[in-house]
């Protein structure tokens, strides 16, 4: 039993409990189908003042969604943990697709690492004199980024609790949605910064 097998037979055997079952059960459905960012997403682009994070989070979400379940999972193929590994037993349903890397996570970080991002180096904008800049974004961004990040790894956790991926899947999801937070926020910056570039040399010569 290699140590990806291994952890999640520990985890059935010492961490799983009749008090922990329905909250890990609870929280990993709150994502199913990538549900509760997708729903963050649309309320995002509804509010002015978030919009620029809701249309990079959306275009990060659609990316991962791309890369993560219509093309890994299909390609690679992995058989889910239950139905490989001696011993393991699954506490919620069977899922419908394939394992290897969990859409769950992925989702949840490729949002999550967006407001990390803006929480970081700060919110693209672009300003009439100074031309492109990065925002200092409010208190409630970098709050909302640590309670995202706690959220997302919680929810991969759950995915192992439940018996529905290995460690890799998990670890894969996370370095996949924050890879694609990544491109997206410094492409769109840099989209940006062209257009702020062209707008001044435009005011500069009339």
């Amino acid at each position: 039993m290699g140590w990806d097998a291994s952890i999640l037979i520990y985890i059935q055997e010492h961490i799983r409990s009749g008090f922990l079952d329905p909250i890990m059960k609870l929280v990993t459905h709150t994502n199913d189908s990538g549900i509760l960012f997708i729903g963050l997403c649309l309320i995002l682009l509804l509010v002015r003042k978030s919009r620029v994070v809701g249309v990079i989070s959306s275009l990060s979400l659609a990316l991962e969604f791309s890369i993560g379940n219509l093309i890994l999972k299909n390609l690679i193929a992995r058989t889910r943990p239950y139905d490989a590994v001696a011993g393991l037993i699954n506490i919620i349903e069977n899922q419908t697709d394939y394992s290897f890397p969990s859409g769950h996570t992925g989702s949840a970080f490729a949002v999550t690492g967006v407001f990390l991002a803006v929480a970081i180096f700060g919110l693209p904008a672009f300003n009439e004199s100074k031309g492109f800049l990065r925002a200092k974004p409010r208190k409630g961004w970098k709050a909302a980024a640590i309670v995202l990040t706690v959220y997302s790894l919680l929810l991969g956790f759950s995915r192992l609790y439940v018996g529905v991926h290995y460690p890799t899947d998990v670890m894969a999801g996370m370095l996949l949605g924050l890879i694609c937070s990544s491109l997206v926020y410094l492409t769109y910056c840099k989209i940006m910064k062209d257009r702020s570039s062209k707008t001044l040399q435009t005011s500069a010569v009339k």
